[in-house]
């Protein structure tokens, strides 16, 4: 029975919303989840969300009630299943039972989520379910266009078209659909409203770029507590969502009866949560931690204070306090001062011991919220503590230290006699720290002796401040292949180097050559001679060290600080959460799962939330502050999961942070003091194709004091005038910059907690210069785009030829006419033209930052090979034949580039052979008609000529010709040099 007709007007209506942490069952790591709902013998079930932990269905489903007063007595069933396509069966992955008397009128709906419950007592189920329940008139229901698309069924099997349907709106395997309402084959429709445990907040509109899987979404989060709920943390945390705390700091305890003189610890019970304190003497008693415990998972009204013996259950002491009694801090009041309380013993009498605490509420503003063992950090062992705290690093103030290698004088070679056997191959290696660099080898000279080497080459490097680093230039002969024999150096501190900000050259000096390689009999002898060498050497602090691809640029400033200029805004943004993150491991006893943090950098500054232990929807709520120089800059945001979490995996040297996902947002894009709330897509390139990862909330303000001050930047030069007036080639750039992020990868690691090399990489962009067939078509349709508008132009001209529409083509007449009399109306036409245009797009102008478009990138439509080719090593790693038939498709790519850069070579040509003689007749027509064009010219006013030549031009096709004109076939008919290639 595909339908049931009824008479009555109320409906029963189940929204299935979301579920969160499901059990994977798929034996992958996944589960393709889906509902049935069961009501009076009614089933109903939802779409299959393939490979998604975190399904958002937003179905709802009507059932038909017989009568009304006995809803308070029934029960509705709803159970979740993973659906196996293998073997035509269903998994169960958890069940609820929702009373009748609690479900609410249509208007007074609201979303709760349920725990999913076992079946039996073998069953492995997790996660939780959100559902809204509600009654409904079936004219109400028709009007919202429940009941055109769903079907009620007595089986357990869906009708084939809701099959149908399921199959077209399947997503790719680990995506997350975006929060859509889907309620039949019809357009989907978006979410109008927050849906509590999905969302961050209020209503959520959708900007698609293609397609809805990777849109960005705007969302209304409680920023600040929200409107009714403003108070003194509102003016620090405005960005970010309160999130409230129980913080009980423990300071140090006395008078304790303890005679094993073992060690002594503090543990803080919170009904299942709790925190112990690092073990000290019993003679010290000084502990001063501080622990959290997240407001939102508080499962007792009490809170215990055990005072413990080392490695014993059994306490020495206890405190309690009942949470009603606590107080509440709000900053920027002071902390809260500890005060001594006396424990009781075992049998609740007080003892001689005293503990020192202290105990509030607060939320994530309080200034023990970074130090603060958090109780989500239950599990983690104690070496990865520090691991998951917030930190800020700074990466290290970069110089280019600037080495130019003059000559050498007296120098004296390693073996004897071999200035008479051979000719000295003399070179010089200039090495810093890891980066090393060599000059050529000294050519012979007429005027120079052969122990007087001549260079003149100039070697940039990249230092960081403080230097820990030393100059090394070494003078070596080169006596065989490979072998190389040092005949000479120097050493030089680089903290001793000359510093300069302008173009100022720095006076070259001569230093003496160590040359002491011999034995300790020819030391005198070898002494005797003066060896040294001419350097240049200098630290350059007029340039911006650029440790960023330059596209993606968040500093532009000189390195010296006395070249600064007064910051013109400030950028703050608050980090709220990450919603439908994929598993990216596996735990022992919880199955897929996360442990996420965020790092966010722009110029020196980086910023590292605290980890979310063990969660898919992690929620940080913490906020930054960055000073802006430049609008045109961009700042980037990554989110990892954290290894250091597992004590399996950090005892691995070789353990890595995972990416999870990447967002960057242009300053420049945003407008001024608006707060953007957004979710933006975290998608990742695989070789399987992109994969969405999840979504990232934000909340970004970029403020302006002066906005003139920020207007005259835009007429600035982006870099400092260093790169104008002595440029560095491309390839320079391309070196330095990874010689930069290499130092600025080697200082974040030294810090506690590290930031991973495998973390700056990727925010830093350090393989955006390997070859990729699927940017480079992204980079061809980007270059095609910028042309259509031309191409339009042309074609749009073509038409006014063609007079296809003799009214405008008349028009277009009047006005070619109008402006070739008027010329100096042309430009000012022109300018008209665009401030006029440029007013009317106004109204549509962008209303969201820029996000990553899938489309544009190529990754929607890239072929499996060519992201294997993306993903493959340097050098490859590939086998033969995979690398000839990349090798062959990329000949035949070149061929065709080939092509058209001959064409190109082949019209340039054909104008130079206008006037080289090598067609004489060619040249003897084009000469004899420049001769009478010139005095046609001089007797015809121009404006005339021009007039002349557009009437032709635009003469209606009755009398064109179809052949093309004189002067084209004479054009093509000029001699190239391809004649002359082989």
């Amino acid at each position: 029975m595909n339908g049931l007709v009824t008479t009555s007007k109320e409906k029963l209506v189940v929204e299935v919303v979301a579920a969160h942490n499901l059990m994977p069952k798929d034996g992958e790591g996944s589960s393709s989840p889906f509902v049935e709902v069961e009501f009076e013998n009614q089933r109903h079930r939802t779409q299959v969300k393939r490979k998604d932990l975190n399904p958002i269905w937003n179905e709802k489903l009507v059932f038909h009630i017989k009568d009304v007063a006995d809803l308070p007595y029934r029960t509705i069933e709803v159970n979740v299943f993973n659906e196996r396509r293998s073997s035509n069966s269903r998994n169960f992955l958890g069940k609820v039972r929702v009373s009748g008397s609690s479900i609410a009128k249509k208007g007074e709906e609201t979303p709760q989520m349920y725990t999913l419950d076992k079946r039996s007592l073998f069953s492995h189920i997790r996660g939780e379910i959100t559902l809204k329940l509600y009654v409904s008139t079936r004219g109400e229901a028709k009007e919202a266009g429940i009941d055109n698309g769903m079907m009620l069924v007595q089986e357990n099997k869906p009708t084939q078209q809701s099959q149908n349907h399921a199959k077209d709106g399947e997503p790719n395997p680990g995506e997350l659909k975006p929060v859509v309402i889907t309620t039949g084959p019809g357009p989907a429709v978006p979410l109008a409203a927050g849906v509590a445990g999905v969302g961050g907040g209020g209503g959520v509109r959708l900007y698609s770029n293609g397609s809805n899987e990777f849109s960005l979404k705007e969302t209304s989060p409680y920023l600040g507590g929200g409107p009714l709920n403003k108070d003194k943390t509102s003016s620090t945390y405005d960005l970010v969502e309160q999130m409230q705390y129980l913080y009980v700091r423990v300071v140090k305890a006395r008078d304790i009866s303890f005679f094993s003189g073992g060690e002594i610890v503090a543990e803080v019970k919170l009904g299942n949560y709790r925190g112990v304190t690092k073990r000290v003497s019993s003679n010290h008693v000084d502990w001063d931690q501080v622990f959290a415990f997240s407001k939102d998972f508080i499962q007792s009204s009490m809170v215990e204070i055990f005072v413990k013996e080392g490695n014993k259950d059994d306490f020495l002491g206890r405190v309690w306090f009942d949470l009603n009694e606590v107080p509440r801090r709000v900053p920027p009041d002071s902390q809260l001062a500890p005060q001594w309380y006396r424990m009781e013993d075992k049998k609740g009498d007080k003892s001689k011991g005293e503990v020192m605490l202290s105990i509030w509420f607060g939320t994530q503003a309080d200034e023990a919220f970074a130090e603060a063992w958090h109780s989500k950090a239950g599990n983690v062992h104690f070496d990865g503590l520090c691991s998951i705290k917030s930190k800020v690093y700074l990466s290290p103030k970069l110089w280019y230290l600037r080495v130019s290698v003059l000559e050498a004088q007296d120098v004296v070679l390693g073996e004897k006699g071999s200035t008479l056997v051979r000719y000295p191959e003399l070179s010089a290696k200039v090495q810093v720290g890891n980066q090393v660099s060599r000059t050529r080898i000294s050519a012979a000279s007429p005027i120079r002796s052969l122990s007087n080497p001549f260079w003149n080459e100039d070697f940039l490097f990249v230092v960081a401040v403080p230097v820990e680093d030393y100059l090394l230039v070494s003078v070596e002969d080169r006596v065989g292949p490979g072998r190389d024999e040092v005949v000479g150096r120097v050493l030089l501190p680089v903290t001793a180097i000359e510093r300069r900000t302008d173009d100022k050259q720095v006076v070259s000096r001569w230093f003496n050559l160590d040359n002491h390689f011999g034995h300790s009999a020819e030391t005198k002898l070898v002494a005797r001679f003066g060896s040294r060498i001419h350097l240049r050497v200098s630290l350059d602090g007029g340039y911006h060290v650029l440790d960023e691809a330059t596209m993606y640029s968040s500093d532009v400033r000189p390195t010296a600080k006395q070249l600064w200029k007064p910051h013109i805004g400030v950028l703050e943004m608050g980090i709220l959460g990450a919603t439908g993150l994929m598993p990216v491991k596996i735990k022992e006893g919880k199955g897929g799962t996360t442990d996420a943090y965020c790092v966010a950098k722009y110029g020196q500054k980086w910023v590292r939330t605290r980890t979310v232990v063990d969660s898919l929807s992690p929620k940080w709520n913490e906020q930054y502050t960055w000073e802006v120089f430049d609008p045109c800059t961009v700042i980037t945001i990554g989110v990892f999961d954290n290894c250091r979490t597992d004590k399996n995996i950090i005892t691995n040297a070789g353990a890595r942070d995972s990416r999870i996902g990447k967002v960057r947002i242009r300053l420049s894009a945003l407008e001024s003091d608006r707060v953007y709330t957004h979710s933006y897509p975290l998608l990742m390139l695989h070789t399987s194709g992109v994969k969405k990862m999840g979504e990232l909330h934000l909340a970004v303000r970029f403020s302006c004091a002066n906005m003139g001050n920020m207007l005259q930047t835009y007429t600035l030069p982006l870099l400092p005038k260093m790169h104008y007036i002595h440029p560095l080639s491309v390839n320079q750039l391309e070196s330095l910059r990874y010689q930069a992020m290499n130092v600025v990868a080697s200082r974040l690691s030294r810090a506690e907690p590290p930031l991973g090399r495998e973390v700056v990489e990727y925010m830093l962009d350090h393989d955006s210069h390997m070859w990729s067939m699927r940017r480079s078509k992204a980079n061809f349709f980007r270059l095609m785009n910028v042309i259509s508008g031309v191409v339009a132009m042309s074609r749009w001209v073509e038409s006014m030829r063609n007079w296809t529409k003799p009214v405008y083509s008349s028009l277009f007449v009047a006005t070619f006419l109008l402006l070739v009399a008027l010329p100096e109306l042309i430009i000012p036409a022109i300018l008209l033209y665009m401030a006029t245009m440029g007013l009317w797009r106004y109204r549509f102008r962008p209303r969201h930052p820029p996000h990553t478009d899938t489309r544009l990138s190529q990754a929607e439509s890239v072929y499996p090979d060519e992201l294997d080719e993306e993903f493959d090593s340097f050098p490859t790693s590939r086998s033969a034949d995979v690398v000839r038939m990349r090798y062959d498709r990329l000949r035949s790519v070149a061929g065709r580039i080939q092509t058209v850069v001959g064409d190109m070579a082949t019209q340039g040509e054909r104008f130079q052979a206008l006037l080289s003689w090598r067609d004489p007749r060619a040249t003897f027509l084009f000469v004899i008609f420049c001769l009478f064009a010139a005095v046609g010219f001089y007797a015809v006013p121009f404006r005339v000529v021009v007039a002349l030549w557009g009437l032709y031009a635009l003469r209606p096709p009755r009398f064109q010709s179809k052949l093309p004109s004189r002067a084209l076939s004479f054009f093509r008919r000029l001699p190239t040099k391809a004649d002359s290639l082989l």
